[in-house]
């Protein structure tokens, strides 16, 4: 474990170094990515300003949902890059992961440092801005609890994602190219959990409620952080699932990456 660990803290520093070399570049790059996410932003208050309420939600109820969903969803697409089913596929389709295999060196430890884009740091830093925009204007009523609780529901977040990407790079090990049904579920699913989940139709909601338990990933620990009503009635732990299903889903991902790995074929690139 340690070494693996050691192995890993050195592809981060080759990754960061080398995306560091060309300040300018990166600074663009960091910009785009916050602009892309303030665009967004943007959009939705756009909604706001013409329908003032989603849902009973106002833009600061909302903007929670937003600004924990981008810093989560950054901090996930830096650490798993190199799990990204499309590039990812692509390795594969190539031979690049051949190569990786044949390294005296821990696989998944490999993959992880492959990949660490540094200006995803633009979607968190305006993630955390939009979240400090939602606590002040929502005046939250912070408790120890709430500020304990708040970091394990990034990391249920990160590692739920985390764990679809992963699903997404093994499915490639049979059909070489990356599939569409994972973006729907990592990006349309980040999207989707970036608004309140009483707007939307019975049979999406139950979907990502029971199929793909996203509900409880954002939705219902804000609705804890603003001491808002359950709407549909789960129990009184249902807020604090999070963390459960981010592990859950990452451990079963895990597996399903072991049993990949066991029986992949190369494509002979």
């Amino acid at each position: 474990m340690r070494q693996a660990f050691d192995i890993y803290r050195r592809l981060l520093g080759v990754q960061i170094r080398s995306q560091l070399q060309y300040r300018v570049s990166f600074s663009f790059d960091l910009f785009s990515a916050i602009l892309v996410t303030a665009t967004e932003f943007a959009a939705l208050a756009l909604v706001f300003e013409r329908f003032e309420q989603i849902g009973g939600w106002t833009l600061g109820e909302v903007a929670f949902l937003f600004g924990l969903l981008e810093i989560s969803f950054g901090i996930m697409d830096m650490v798993f890059g190199g799990f990204d089913p499309q590039d990812f596929g692509a390795s594969v389709r190539h031979g690049s992961f051949d190569q990786i295999m044949l390294r005296p060196a821990h696989l998944l430890t490999q993959v992880l440092g492959s990949q660490f884009a540094l200006r995803r740091l633009g979607r968190i830093v305006f993630g955390a801005g939009v979240l400090l925009f939602a606590v002040t204007v929502t005046q939250l009523d912070w408790t120890l609890a709430k500020v304990l609780y708040l970091p394990l529901v990034v990391t249920g977040m990160v590692l739920f994602f985390g764990g679809l990407y992963i699903v997404g790079s093994t499915i490639t090990f049979w059909t070489v190219e990356s599939i569409e049904a994972i973006n729907i579920l990592t990006y349309g699913g980040s999207y989707l959990i970036s608004y309140p989940m009483h707007i939307y139709q019975n049979w999406l909601r139950r979907i990502f409620t029971y199929l793909v338990p996203a509900i409880f990933l954002n939705y219902y620990p804000v609705l804890y952080f603003l001491d808002k009503p359950d709407p549909f009635g789960f129990p009184a732990f249902a807020p604090f699932l999070s963390p459960l299903v981010g592990v859950a889903s990452f451990v079963a991902a895990l597996a399903f990456w072991r049993f990949g790995v066991k029986h992949y074929q190369s494509t002979g690139s």
